[in-house]
């Protein structure tokens, strides 16, 4: 009877458990150049793209609670920017590749909000997670003294946070 009654409790506490779901969209474009990741600490709260005119992605850069991390790539003349508001997150990465670049990017968030950057030309490519309820968390790939090479993206579980924009007063 005991047995019984310690599996039953096991078994609630396991299904009171949050889960954690992770999900990789694999990266398109030439593995050639240097490889990067953007992981940092807190969620993704802003994304700056750079673009050579009329061609691909130059740079990237990825804001993780209130610190940017590097750029990858190259700054380009002025940055396309997505600041993230308070509790919301990106759901959905699209865009164009070629065999030597990333020529577009678009970001979507769970508001509906995006940013597009770069030419709608060559191979297409969408990423999004797998499971219901997942943020980006960060993006990898590789770049060289040109431009962004390839990309790929890592989706995790949104991790509810307080306060994790910057805003100016």
């Amino acid at each position: 009877m005991f047995s019984l009654l310690f599996f039953a409790v096991l078994c609630a506490s396991c299904l009171s458990a949050p889960s954690e779901h992770y999900s990789f969209s694999p990266p398109v474009g030439p593995g050639s150049g240097t490889s990067f990741s953007t992981a940092g600490d807190g969620g993704i709260t802003g994304v700056k793209v750079w673009e050579s005119i009329n061609a691909y992605i130059t740079g990237l850069q990825v804001r993780n609670g209130f610190s940017w991390s590097n750029v990858f790539g190259r700054t380009l003349g002025d940055a396309q920017e997505l600041e993230l508001y308070d509790d919301e997150y990106i759901i959905q990465i699209s865009g164009k590749y070629s065999t030597t670049y990333i020529y577009q990017l678009i970001f979507v968030t769970s508001t509906g909000r995006s940013l597009i950057v770069g030419q709608p030309t060559r191979t297409s490519f969408n990423f999004y997670p797998i499971h219901n309820g997942c943020e980006l968390k960060m993006l990898s790939g590789r770049y060289t003294t040109s431009g962004i090479k390839s990309l790929g993206a890592h989706w995790g579980s949104r991790m509810i946070s307080t306060n994790t924009s910057v805003h100016d007063y």
